[in-house]
């Protein structure tokens, strides 16, 4: 990972983080300093800035505490845990390990106490294990509240969020790299746009003279020498470029390794379409929409959004798609939606038909909409195909959630 991390740490440190997909420049300046003076440094972005790219640093240079530091957060994230309260998480390992194991995860467990969580259920009676696992589940996460990554209560602070949220980037590139899917392969575009129709000769230039046409229209005009009536050229169409929402279903039957994975899937999304110089939003929803970031070349918002993601509650699609239609707002691009789900909507009065009537609305906005559903039952699955009918999109149905990020790739290369 590592190897490959470090070909990005320039763009890391010098586009991500600070949101800008320009390169970074300096510039020597023509002045002469003719006195110095002592500055003093104040707090503010800056320092902010300066921690991230410690971070950041931190990650690409391979310190495994500081990734697997990174992991723990995320998982804990993902398994929707509020806080990191030591007396708590030892009282539920003790009382009941196979509830605990469904709360916290293997990761977790494993990360915590330093020990193979089939270990923990076969010792969890002998109290002079529980001794020492108490003792080291107060050590690990009296080290993250150190290092300020928890805070006092045990809630994950801003530096943890960041530490997790490029933990999650990197590994992200690491497998879009081993799967060879870092690149769109595609026949090679021309800059000026894709050769569509023929019209009459104007000023313009020589390549996009149509030299058969224009012959075959002397001839057909019974012409001996090529006039200039008889010049045919391209007609280009004008390059339109694309803005995509990715919305991620938070809701509870998500928790775990769906919703890890449905993260991931947008890392590499975001990635390849702000590259390529797409715009990306997010709208994370459930019984309504908890979050969203408007379409933007800001990858590091999409990137920190998709690390906070909790899973809790029931879906609702309609809201979405409500407020999907608003954030693309009236823009001259083509507008893509991509659902990623493991449940139809379950919210309101009458949810399907509520959910077809807003892909009916999104739909005349020039909106487009492809679902991801993970295992749908055959209810879900007929829903599905009635939206993908009317948004004119596409749908995967997905049982190995390992081929998320390979699948929402694919939906993104066929706009």
């Amino acid at each position: 990972m590592i190897s490959y991390a470090r070909n990005i740490k320039s763009i890391l440190l010098g586009q991500v983080i600070t949101g800008s997909t320009e390169p970074v420049r300096y510039e020597k300046s023509k002045e002469r300093v003719s006195k110095l003076e002592e500055i003093e440094e104040i707090s503010g972005k800056l320092h902010k800035q300066k921690e991230e790219n410690k971070l950041m640093s931190s990650v690409l240079e391979n310190d495994k505490e500081a990734i697997e530091e990174g992991k723990l957060l995320s998982e804990s994230i993902n398994q929707n845990l509020s806080s990191f309260v030591p007396d708590m998480m030892f009282k539920n390992l003790v009382n009941d390990y196979k509830l605990a194991k469904k709360l916290y995860g293997e990761f977790m467990i494993r990360k915590l106490s330093g020990y193979d969580p089939s270990f923990v259920e076969k010792n969890i009676r002998i109290p002079e294990f529980r001794e020492e696992l108490k003792k080291r589940i107060n050590e690990n996460v009296k080290s993250l509240k150190e290092k300020e990554l928890v805070n006092k209560e045990g809630e994950i602070t801003n530096k943890g969020l960041t530490l997790s949220s490029l933990v999650m980037y990197t590994e992200e590139l690491d497998r879009l790299r081993l799967k060879g899917l870092g690149e769109k392969k595609d026949k090679k575009k021309d800059i000026y746009g894709d050769k569509e129709d023929y019209a009459s000769f104007k000023k313009t230039r020589y390549r996009d003279i149509a030299v058969k046409q224009s012959i075959k229209t002397a001839i057909r005009r019974g012409h001996n020498e090529l006039q200039k009536e008889d010049l045919r050229i391209f007609e280009r169409a004008r390059k339109r470029g694309i803005s995509i929402i990715y919305t991620l279903d938070s809701s509870g039957s998500m928790k775990g390794e769906k919703i890890r994975m449905g993260k991931q899937a947008g890392i590499a999304l975001a990635y390849r379409a702000i590259s390529e110089k797409n715009k990306v939003g997010l709208i994370v929803f459930n019984d309504e929409v908890k979050s969203f970031v408007e379409p933007s070349l800001d990858f590091q918002r999409i990137i920190y959004s998709l690390a906070n993601i909790r899973s809790r509650a029931e879906t609702d699609f309609a809201k979405t798609i409500e407020k999907a239609i608003e954030l693309f707002g009236s823009t001259n691009e083509t507008k893509h939606l991509v659902f990623l789900t493991d449940v139809l909507p379950t919210k309101g009065e009458s949810p399907e038909k509520q959910t077809l009537r807003a892909v009916s609305i999104a739909r005349d906005a020039g909106i487009t909409i492809s679902l991801i559903g993970i295992n749908l039952d055959d209810t879900g699955l007929n829903l599905a195909r009635r939206i993908i009918e009317v948004s004119q999109g596409r749908l995967y149905k997905v049982k190995n959630i390992e081929m998320l990020d390979q699948i929402i790739l694919e939906d993104y290369y066929s706009l």
